[in-house]
């Protein structure tokens, strides 16, 4: 085994000041710990958060009908036992998934003379269907195939603000409130600079209609809410606008109205009246009042009343309504959060945007939010503020596995919920049950669906581990609510500065998804928001310190970061007297006592795959995206070898997607074969383990993937071995010395040979073709149904009419070819033969044929199972699946795997046996007997007061030892 050296200088550099390395997360965590907090199994009921399913259920339930008669509860969920194995699911074409049981509770009322009095409470366990299970790998196993849940990128829930041009050439400003749920809102101000409010992307009022229908009712407490006065003398308030009305006592009228300009004339009016000072709008406040001016100037509305009735009128045109109702439809559009909900994410987004503070858990729209929107983009309009870049990442966010499985469950609950209410207004008070109303077939329609069908449920990549790792991780901006492929435009599928440690800026396909399907970089971790955040170390006074700090990108954008290459002094300062660094997307050379943070290693911005290119900062951009693409193409090889220029990645890739075993305990390997290794626990807190799965770790032996490729593991530890816990036991698929290796090291030249490589051909020496350097194994799984047809039962056959012994020397009695046996183009490999149609006059050839083959050789056709043209290979397993009724001819097959499953039953006995025997020895050895004898004889083992000893010990019975 040849050792590797590591030449990372800025590794051993770090190592050299004290400074801790960041460990690059695991590479699967993004999948397997969405879906265990959406789930929460192993939470205990009354313990589990407010998310995931448990959020699921908390906003649907409770239920109550129309009449106040029934009130349906949720108590709580629990995750049963799954019933088959992840082995047992990918063989029968099962999915693996686990029973969902949940607990209601249905109270039921009576009116006794108007007065609501409590009648009965039942509570039930109800079942909802099964929920499929993740697996360690971070797969899903529907229907015995292996599939993944891609995470969506999308944009984030929230208010954005946006500028566009108007054919005169004049810049217009607009703000889209994005919800979760709900009417997607939008404020412009148009060429005339009035501003209105779409209201899903439709109907279209003035905005000031709307801030009358919310509370902000007349003019006056308009301009309140957004500007600010100010007092002048009348003649320095020339030329402003008045704040408010003034009156006097003498006129019925007001002699000047709010927002009038001061003129001349006005002043003459103001001094007759003998009035010295005027509250003005505050010169600040120009624009607003510019625009709020112009905007109640196009309002048809005077008061919330005209304003409530004129939003209904827009919403359900030809219907007069009453104010109640029309108050209600306002409510429900965006103060109700079953029907609009911002979600923490779009509140988070907008406080922190707006800079409000409105509480976290107000998940609906605010007045607050519709002032600060208002102001905000007068502030734009201003040049005081910017518009948004909607392509940052600081505004797009990833909607992973557990996200995405609350909204399917979300939508089918809430099907189911309807069915629920509806049982609910025609059910007897004397009768009704839980059973009775819950029917949970949409909710399980829903969930299947999405499993089986979804643009995001994808049939997985396993050509090798890397291609299956990137599966996993990718990051897809396409799916339900997200882009297509001919609407993205260029902006989204650049590359942006904010990607910076987050998304890898080179590998993505080359197609019509490029930049559409991205992958996150390798030290990225995705917070509870959705965000993606990366890892800097924190530099303070221009001195590196131990801490770091994730950040997500509009954090990011506050501070100046440098790079991790730089030379460091011994007392972690910078050597530079100016340093190269980022702020935002610009790059610039500063000097050390301005750098707030530094990267954390140099690969901190690319993904696995491009991690694993060396020297890729030498490399073409447009090859590195080819080259780590085509990693993902490697099939695995008979005897692959590890890279000689490895970059550190191979190791971490290996470990994290499981393709190696490793040892679950420190131990000591007392038994090794190909198909499993037996460790010893060293340490007693893991001999309870040790003894609950029989001490064997067994291997994958040549599993098929979904690309038909194998996956092998041999065992690398040998006989007394000592190993260390989540060390590696075994090798894998593409896998050498527990380092990836997607191939082989060749020895290449780039050179004429005679012509023969003309057009870019290959030429491989003899060779490599005869020491299988190149070979690669692929395992094709041919698959025979027996059913029962027309005319009779097919059956499994080893006589089959019309067919040579030599085709059939590789069958079974049964009819099944054998395992092991070489079979080529056209050989049977099942042998089945068919009834034909009951004939009413067989034939003279026919009676002959039956007279000598018997009466299969008249009634049957051959049906059997052969090889494909061009197939040659090996047998390595045979499954028969059948109904218990009909597996007649498998009984001494069963008996064979029943026998089978007994033998390793006795094993985990004797073990249980060895280890108690071993445990009470060391316990007894030196100790006084007390009681210690035989329940059947009442002989005693040991006499009463004597020291045990070793002799004692081995006249022990530990099978008939009764303890007293």
């Amino acid at each position: 085994m040849r050792k590797i050296k590591s030449y990372s200088r800025i590794s051993e550099r770090f190592a050299e000041l004290g400074i801790p390395e960041v460990q690059i997360p695991n590479l699967l965590a993004m999948q397997v710990e969405s879906f265990d907090d959406f789930l929460q199994k192993d939470v205990h009921p009354q313990r589990r958060e407010k998310k995931g399913l448990q959020a699921v259920f908390e906003s649907i339930f409770p239920l109550e009908d129309a009449k106040g008669n029934f009130l349906l509860e949720f108590s709580e969920y629990n995750v049963l036992q799954e019933k088959y194995s992840i082995d047992e699911c990918r063989d029968r074409n099962l999915s693996y998934q686990a029973p969902l049981k949940v607990k209601m509770r249905l109270s039921i009322f009576e009116d006794n003379e108007g007065v609501r009095e409590h009648k009965d409470t039942i509570e039930q366990d109800v079942f909802l269907g099964e929920i499929p299970l993740i697996t360690q790998q971070g797969t899903f196993v529907i229907n015995g195939a292996e599939r993944v849940i891609i995470s969506q990128l999308q944009r984030s829930p929230g208010v954005f603000f946006s500028e566009s041009k108007h054919p005169s050439g004049k810049t217009l400003y607009s703000a889209k409130v994005i919800p979760y749920n709900g009417s997607w809102l939008e404020f412009d101000i148009d060429i005339h600079d009035v501003m209105y409010v779409h209201i899903d992307k439709r109907r279209k009022l003035p905005v000031t209609t709307l801030l009358r229908a919310i509370g902000i009712s007349t003019n006056e407490d308009l301009r309140k809410v957004f500007y600010q006065s100010e007092k002048l003398g009348i003649k320095e308030a020339k030329g402003r606008h008045l704040y408010k009305d003034i009156s006097v006592k003498t006129e019925p009228e007001p002699i000047a109205i709010a927002n009038e300009q001061i003129t001349d004339s006005l002043i003459e009016i103001l001094a007759s009246h003998k009035i010295k000072t005027v509250e003005v709008i505050d010169y600040n406040f120009e624009i607003a009042r510019k625009v709020l001016e112009n905007t109640i100037a196009k309002d048809p509305t005077t008061n919330t009343e005209e304003a409530l009735h004129k939003i209904y009128y827009l919403i359900r045109p030809g219907e007069e309504a009453p104010l109640e109702a029309a108050k209600q439809l306002v409510d429900r559009m965006f103060f109700n959060e079953k029907r609009y909900n911002l979600g923490e994410v779009g509140r988070y987004k907008i406080n922190k945007r707006l800079g409000i503070d409105v509480d976290e858990s107000v998940r609906t729209l605010h007045v607050t939010d519709f002032v600060h929107i208002f102001k905000t983009l007068i502030d734009i309009y201003n040049d005081e503020d910017e518009i948004d870049d909607i392509d940052a990442l600081s505004n797009r966010r990833v909607r992973t596995v557990g996200e995405l499985l609350q909204e399917q469950y979300t939508i089918g609950l809430s099907m189911m919920a309807r069915i629920i209410s509806e049982r609910l207004a025609i059910s007897n008070t004397d009768e009704v049950t839980v059973h009775d109303l819950v029917n949970s077939n949409a909710m399980i329609s829903v969930v299947q669906s999405f499993f089986l069908t979804g643009q995001l449920s994808q049939y997985m990549e396993q050509t090798n581990p890397l291609a299956a790792l990137r599966h996993k991780r990718a990051l897809s901006a396409l799916g339900p609510g997200g882009l297509t492929r001919d609407r993205a435009g260029f902006e989204v599928r650049d590359v942006h500065f904010s990607h910076y440690g987050r998304i890898c800026p080179i590998e993505t396909p080359e197609g019509p998804n490029i930049g559409l399907i991205v992958s996150p970089s390798i030290y990225s971790r995705i917070n509870h928001l959705g965000f993606i955040e990366t890892p800097y170390r924190k530099v303070v006074d221009g001195k590196v310190t131990d801490e770091y700090v994730y950040m997500d990108a509009a954090e990011e954008d506050k501070y100046i970061i440098g790079q991790s290459d730089v030379e460091l002094n011994d007392d972690r300062s910078f050597k530079s007297e100016t340093i190269f660094a980022r702020e935002r997307g610009e790059f610039m050379q500063v000097s050390p006592d301005k750098i707030d943070f530094m990267d954390v290693a140099p690969q901190q911005m690319v993904s696995v795959s491009a991690a694993m290119i060396p020297f890729l900062e030498h490399d073409d951009a447009n090859r590195a995206l080819m080259g780590s693409n085509m990693q993902r193409q490697a099939v695995p090889l008979i005897n692959p070898q590890a890279p000689i220029v490895g970059t550190g990645m191979e190791k971490i890739v290996t470990t994290d997607t499981s393709t190696v075993t490793v040892a679950p305990f420190d131990g000591i390997v007392t038994d090794v074969n190909s198909t499993y290794v037996e460790i010893k626990p060293t340490d007693e807190k893991d001999e309870a383990f040790y003894l609950s799965t029989a001490n064997r770790i067994y291997l994958k032996k040549f599993v098929r993937t979904n690309q038909d490729t194998c996956v092998n593991q041999r065992p690398i530890v040998r006989l007394g071995d000592t190993v260390k816990k989540n060390q590696p036991i075994s090798d894998g698929a593409c896998v050498e010395d527990n380092r990836l290796a997607l191939g082989t090291n060749m020895l290449v030249a780039f050179m004429p040979w005679y012509g023969y490589n003309y057009e870019d051909a290959i030429i491989l020496s003899e060779k490599v073709a005869r020491e299988d350097t190149l070979t690669s194994i692929y395992i094709e799984e041919m698959e025979v149904l027996v059913r029962n047809v027309k005319n009779g039962r097919e059956e499994l056959a080893y006589d089959i009419p019309n067919v040579p012994s030599a085709s059939l020397r590789n069958l079974d009695k049964t009819g099944i070819i054998r395992v092991g046996a070489v079979v080529a183009a056209g050989d049977i490999i099942v042998g089945k033969v068919t009834p034909k149609s009951v004939e009413i006059d067989p034939s003279p050839e026919e009676n002959l044929m039956r007279a000598l083959f018997g009466d299969r050789a008249g009634d049957f056709t051959n049906s059997s199972l052969k090889a494909k043209p061009g197939m040659e290979g090996v047998v390595i397993d045979v499954k028969v699946f059948s109904r218990l009724e009909d597996g007649a001819e498998f009984e001494e097959d069963m008996e064979e795997k029943i026998l089978k499953l007994k033998d390793e039953l006795n094993l985990r006995r004797m073990k249980v046996e060895e280890f108690k025997q071993e445990k009470l020895t060391s316990m007894l050895i030196g100790e006084k007997a007390k009681t210690i004898w035989d329940e059947k004889s009442n002989v005693y083992f040991i006499a009463p007061g004597k020291k045990i000893t070793a002799k004692d010990i081995e006249r022990i019975n530990f099978r008939r030892l009764d303890l007293d």
